[in-house]
């Protein structure tokens, strides 16, 4: 990966070295964004780079910049969270910039150069840093930017407190909101097709940091599993993790899922526990985050993993006053796990992560993105992150889709008739992502369901895009394939050692006796590797055709999927090889065919 000194980048039209220092290198992508601002000096400038790339590290030495040939006498580093604020004001500490991240209202004292403030803080009083940036050239650095949009309020008042600022700086790493709340400072330029479209003034992809080394392949490791609960009526009710069912019924079933009582979370945990023992070799102090829902949900599987590992974790509650500290103190350290409520799942750096558990029902691409994000971070070539994830589709999806860019889309009117977008975000749903409060709110006494039992099966690998891995149980030889795949390895053998080991499984699958049929059998024709892609454009048609179908015979869509499997076998469609989607297909189309 190319690298220059940040001194590099001052220009010969800006001579001088800057007396705050900059970071001793910077990536060739900051290299390449410092060089387009320094170029085109806009007052506003967009950053669009994935979660670890290094945005910090960009803003700052811009700033250093800025700041050295008087372009501002100013920063305020405005950020999502209390934890990030003192974050980016350590950050900037260490190459000379002195930011107060603890400003309230006031003079700010002579020996700081800036402020670090939370957007909500910005929400409550606008016009003080309103004034700010009117008495002194500022720079606003606003990181993550995509919160100004997560209500009306926080725009608003984003827009009237830095409208008057000489330079703004706009970052993120995550595709934008899919609603309709323009954000502050973005510029949205209009397409052929009428629809306005976010417009980065620089972009850094996951794709090309993977390339470049600067983050870290990640391996997904999906598990399914039988589900029963009782719904608010009394009815009791059973699914597997992953089948096709009503969206009510997907979320029942995935928080049956993360129920500590049932022997799902446990048996993940332990999968998730020897997957961080095999990275540990090759890194010696990987740790590992369980991303948890609520502060009981956490207490819980905090108390998992001490009866499972023998060790605590290390507990994370964004309303406990010491929850930064404990965050700073795990990122030093080289303890095995850490268990936290949402506020680790942006931007929050601890580098040494590498395998995680996604146990909260969370189901928006950005933050999903983000919670991604914190395990990606590279230290050096050939790390690998594993992030444990339910059987739910559209978590499938997400991982499947790392490498997809996104811009923030305006003026998307409905059409009649017309699917839902599977990447809308509600505000609703983002700003319960991204409270920093998680009180104890009583919700899982209201949940209109109990969970009453489930277990874990090891279901497939997602990585970069295909599919690997067949159905197995905890503990089993063809589940420890995966769990210890080691933890130092370049992309492309990640990729050879995931399809060989498949391979293998197999063939070793065929000489299974028939009583284990109904959960490894794998069809003849099935190949080593399937896209994603491929597979999703299978269950598409097979879902079409029994869609059709229903309409020919009157029966219900489930009866119809029960039969098919009962006549075809394997698994459901969610979790089906090409090969028995295929077979369905083709045996639907038979039954339609005879009707006529």
């Amino acid at each position: 990966m190319t690298t220059t000194t940040a001194n590099h980048h001052l220009s010969p039209a800006f001579p001088g070295r800057a007396p705050w220092g900059t970071a001793n290198k910077l990536r060739a992508w900051q290299q390449g964004a410092m060089e387009k601002y320094i170029q085109t000096q806009p007052r506003d400038f967009l950053a669009v780079a994935t979660p670890g790339a290094g945005k910090t590290t960009f803003a700052l030495t811009l700033a250093s910049w800025l700041l050295h040939h008087h372009v501002v006498q100013q920063v305020t580093v405005v950020a999502p969270t209390e934890h990030l604020k003192k974050q980016w004001a350590e950050a900037a500490a260490r190459i000379g910039i002195k930011l107060d991240p603890e400003y309230s209202a006031g003079p700010l004292g002579r020996e700081y150069h800036g402020v670090a403030v939370t957007y909500a803080g910005v929400g409550v009083k606008p016009m003080l840093h309103r004034n700010r940036s009117e008495q002194r050239k500022t720079l606003v650095i606003l990181d993550e930017i995509h919160h100004a949009g997560d209500s009306r309020s926080w725009g608003d008042a984003c827009l009237e407190a830095f409208e008057p600022a000489t330079r703004r700086l706009c970052l993120t790493g995550t595709p934008f909101r899919s609603d309709t709340n323009p954000i502050p400072f973005v510029t949205y330029e209009e397409g052929n097709d009428g629809i306005r479209r976010s417009s980065a003034d620089y972009t850094y992809g996951y794709g090309n940091a993977l390339g470049d080394g600067v983050v870290r392949p990640v391996i997904f490791l999906s598990y399914s599993g039988n589900m029963r609960w009782r719904t608010k009526a009394g009815d009791e009710l059973a699914a597997r993790l992953g089948e096709p069912m009503t969206k009510d019924a997907i979320s029942q079933a995935w928080r049956t899922a993360l129920d500590p009582r049932g022997d799902w979370m446990p048996n993940v945990l332990r999968a998730a526990d020897r997957r961080l023992t095999e990275v540990r070799k090759s890194i010696p102090d990987a740790g590992a985050l369980v991303i948890a829902s609520d502060q009981e949900s956490a207490r819980a599987y905090a108390k998992l993993i001490r009866e499972i590992t023998g060790e605590g974790a290390t507990l994370v509650l964004s309303d406990d006053s010491g929850a930064s500290q404990r965050i700073d103190d795990f990122s030093q350290d080289d303890s095995r796990w850490m268990v936290a409520v949402r506020m680790v799942s942006e931007g929050v750096d601890v580098p040494r992560l590498a395998v995680g558990v996604y146990a909260t029902t969370i189901s928006t691409p950005l933050f999903f993105a983000q919670a991604v994000g914190r395990f990606v971070r590279s230290r050096r070539r050939g790390e690998t992150a594993s992030v444990f994830v339910p059987t739910i589709p559209t978590l499938l999806t997400f991982a499947n889709e790392m490498e997809v860019e996104r811009d923030h889309v305006l003026d998307k009117p409905k059409k009649e008739g017309e699917e839902e977008d599977p990447y809308a975000e509600s505000e609703k749903e983002m700003d319960e992502a991204n409270k920093e409060q998680d009180e104890d709110t009583g919700e899982q006494d209201q949940l209109p369901f109990e969970a009453l039992e489930s277990d874990a099966v090891f279901d497939r690998v997602l990585y970069d895009g295909a599919e690997f891995g067949m159905q197995a149980h905890p503990g089993s030889e063809e589940e420890q394939d995966y769990l210890g795949i080691p933890g130092l390895l370049e992309p492309e053998q990640v990729q050879l050692l995931l399809q060989k080991r498949q391979a293998r499984q197999i063939a070793h699958s065929r000489r299974k006796p028939d009583e284990q049929a109904d959960l490894l059998e794998i069809p003849a024709e099935r190949r080593p590797v399937v896209t994603h892609k491929e597979l999703l454009e299978l269950r598409k048609q097979l879902n079409t055709l029994v869609g059709a179908y229903v309409h020919q015979s009157g029966k219900p869509h489930g009866v119809i999927h029960t039969e098919l499997r009962r006549v075809c076998g394997g698994p459901p469609s969610a979790e089906a090889t090409a090969g028995q989607l295929t077979d369905r297909i083709n045996k639907v189309r038979e039954w339609a065919t005879r009707m006529r």
